[in-house]
């Protein structure tokens, strides 16, 4: 039988992961400018249909939930916005990029920072190289607040990304940080509703965002 890949957000709960997609450690590096400029694969998890990650951060487990949010008395009030990306975002125009930029999005990968800034880039991509930039840096956001538009088409650069479930460690910043879903994984409320399915999107693990 087919298991569809999707994740549930359970309530004052984990996130409940179906579909037999892949969970690996995903790590930014940082390249000669100090800043982070591209991923590089940590350690795998073995493969399993369904598994639950932890949402409240207290697990000894981790990054399985162990039923620590019950003990903690974790409350998981879902706050996001339930409007779509393209609602909330803001569009900056440059001569052969656009960029939209959803700010609420960012998980603080710090990718953009580099080389003067992904939006600076934009600007200037009549600039092969600054054009070249502005799309790496742009298609390395893992939350998909940053976006690129080809101007001529009109149409989104994006990573190509197969369905897989990502934890995002950040040595630079001394710290773990979101689930990082990838390749249009659909993601449910506690209370069925869907939220928007995208490419790129980031989870809190930590029960603080």
């Amino acid at each position: 039988m087919k298991i569809n890949k999707k994740v549930v957000i359970m309530k004052n709960g984990p996130y409940l992961v179906s579909g037999n997609l892949p969970l690996v450690k995903e790590i930014s590096t940082i390249g000669e400018e100090g800043e982070p400029e591209k991923w590089v694969k940590g350690a795998k998890y073995p493969k399993q249909n369904n598994y639950r990650l932890c949402r409240c951060g207290e697990s000894r487990n981790k990054p399985y939930c162990d039923g620590t949010h019950v003990k903690v008395n974790f409350k998981g009030e879902e706050t996001a916005e339930e409007v779509t990306y393209l609602a909330q975002a803001e569009r900056l125009s440059g001569p052969s990029l656009d960029l939209t930029d959803a700010q609420n999005l960012c998980s603080s990968a710090r990718f953009c920072h580099l080389s003067g800034g992904t939006w600076n880039n934009v600007k200037s991509s009549d600039s092969p190289k600054a054009k070249k930039i502005a799309m790496q840096t742009a298609c390395n956001c893992p939350s998909g607040r940053l976006v690129v538009w080809d101007k001529k088409t009109g149409k989104s650069i994006e990573p190509k990304l197969a369905p897989a479930v990502s934890l995002i460690e950040d040595p630079q910043a001394k710290t773990s940080g979101p689930i990082w879903l990838k390749g249009g994984i659909p993601l449910e409320s506690e209370n069925g509703r869907k939220y928007e399915t995208r490419n790129r999107m980031t989870l809190c693990r930590c029960g603080k965002s």
